[in-house]
């Protein structure tokens, strides 16, 4: 549906996809729920024309409508995330990391020293963290920003390598296959975090009630969870839906 190439960037990007989620605050239903949602982190840069626009649908000169994609999605989304991890650190972060973080906040204020912008340790503030699958070079800068090992990124990886991109509802299908690796143990803090247009950025913290049973079987990854991971799939060719922002 028509030849505007800022529209036709999200044809190629995105797969269907969804997640069911239920939620409940009884009481009663606490034995038997999987996660404890504890904390909730949700920005939004509507009121900037620039992050409002650099995704908006509209119709093109033919009046087909389609979604445009302009170039200044990068920026608009490294920003807008940014003040989301600014905003969820304090949260999560152990009181070590907050001290390294307000002294090098102070050193530079000050002019102490010539020294970089700390960059927290996320690693030691949660066991799991699932960021969306926005394409392989968005996971290659999450991985590098926030200096999370490539093991912390696998389930992204194989996320994106076996579905592609499915848009909010990706960071499910990553803990799903967290747990169909027997991965989430009880107790453990799991941290996913989605964006998209507006342009926003949420993050979720749940800790696991109880160890969860890998066999469970409305899990998307039962049945081929022992293919992997697959060998390398940074170096795959094949690696689809890379994404390259519009001219």
């Amino acid at each position: 549906m028509g030849n505007d190439p800022q529209k036709l960037i999200f044809n190629c990007t995105f797969r269907m996809g969804g997640a069911a989620v239920l939620l409940s605050n009884r009481p009663f239903d606490r034995r038997s729920s999987k996660y404890q949602l504890i904390h909730t982190i949700h920005n939004n840069t509507a009121s900037s024309d620039r992050s409002y626009n650099c995704i908006i649908e509209e119709e093109d000169h033919e009046d087909h409508v389609g979604f445009t994609c302009t170039k200044d999605l990068l920026v608009v989304a490294t920003n807008t995330i940014r003040s989301n991890l600014t905003a969820t650190g304090p949260l999560i972060l152990p009181a070590s990391e907050q001290l390294l973080c307000l002294a090098n906040h102070l050193i530079r204020c000050f002019h102490l020293a010539n020294i970089l912008p700390y960059v927290p340790k996320f690693q030691h503030a949660v066991d799991h963290f699932f960021p969306h699958v926005g394409g392989k070079p968005v996971l290659d800068e999450v991985e590098r920003n926030l200096r999370v090992s490539g093991k912390q990124m696998e389930a992204s990886r194989m996320t994106l390598y076996r579905f592609g991109n499915l848009s909010g509802s990706s960071v499910w299908y990553e803990l799903s296959y967290a747990e169909a690796k027997a991965r989430v143990k009880k107790g453990d803090r799991v941290w996913q975090i989605a964006y998209g247009s507006g342009f926003k950025c949420s993050s979720v913290i749940w800790k696991a009630m109880r160890t969860v049973d890998r066999e469970e079987k409305m899990n998307p990854w039962r049945d081929v969870i022992d293919q992997f991971p697959v060998v390398d799939p940074q170096s795959a060719g094949t690696f689809p839906f890379y994404f390259e922002p519009s001219k």
